[in-house]
């Protein structure tokens, strides 16, 4: 089944208010609301997209060693992802997605990193429950995806919503700012140009890993 598939699958689920979601119609029509609004703000097409440098950045994995996006690229082509964080399904099933394609990754000697607002335990817990074999590295304040054009600031019903479902933000990132960054994904080559860029404000739409595959074989290609 494709990743979309299986978001399709629990979209459906949850938005029926099956068990064990049970989620009154009033939540599921204030988050269609905020969706279409970051949709129809534009905000997407002021992100980095393919043909733009990449910002570069130097973020702590959840162990606390630093890793640099510079010496990745030493080694081959990057692919990023902009994650949400751990309370948040969609993202933990594209990080399972990416985790099972990572053995085609390596074929082409590409890095496979995920960048958080969440702080570093959550982060751990990200890993452990997704069964990762890649770091999540934490962006303390949301700063490299601002830089990459990813953040945005949490309507206040929203923020109203969160925190009755107990979805706290500012806890979970140690961020009083009620932000996320919309959900992206990236191919950088070596020469830190961008060769793929899939941003979407529905957090409920993904991209295959697949998708990268022919990305990181005309890079292979290039290179040789």
């Amino acid at each position: 089944m494709s990743l979309q598939a299986k978001l399709d699958a629990f979209k459906a689920d949850f938005e029926a208010g099956k068990p064990p979601y049970n989620v009154p119609r009033s939540v599921i029509e204030t988050m269609h609301r905020a969706t279409a609004e970051l949709i129809n703000s534009g905000a997407a097409q002021h992100a980095r997209k393919a043909g733009d440098v990449a910002p570069s950045f130097s973020l702590k994995d959840p162990e606390g060693n630093v890793v640099n996006s510079a010496d990745l690229l030493k080694r081959g082509p990057l692919v990023l992802s902009f994650y949400r964080g751990v309370w948040c399904p969609y993202c933990n099933m594209e990080l399972q997605a990416l985790e099972a394609a990572k053995p085609e990754f390596d074929k082409y000697g590409a890095s496979l990193v995920a960048i958080s607002p969440q702080t570093a335990p959550n982060s751990r817990k990200s890993v452990r429950q997704n069964k990762l074999s890649f770091p999540i590295l934490s962006d303390v304040k949301g700063k490299v995806s601002a830089a990459f054009g990813l953040r945005f600031n949490l309507p206040d019903y929203l923020v109203e919503l969160y925190k009755q479902l107990k979805n706290d933000l500012p806890t979970f990132n140690d961020d009083p700012s009620w932000t996320l960054p919309m959900p992206a994904r990236y191919v950088i080559g070596q020469d830190g140009v961008i060769l793929y860029s899939e941003v979407n404000p529905d957090y409920t739409r993904r991209p295959e890993p697949e998708d990268m595959i022919p990305v990181l074989q005309r890079a292979a290609a290039v290179k040789a």
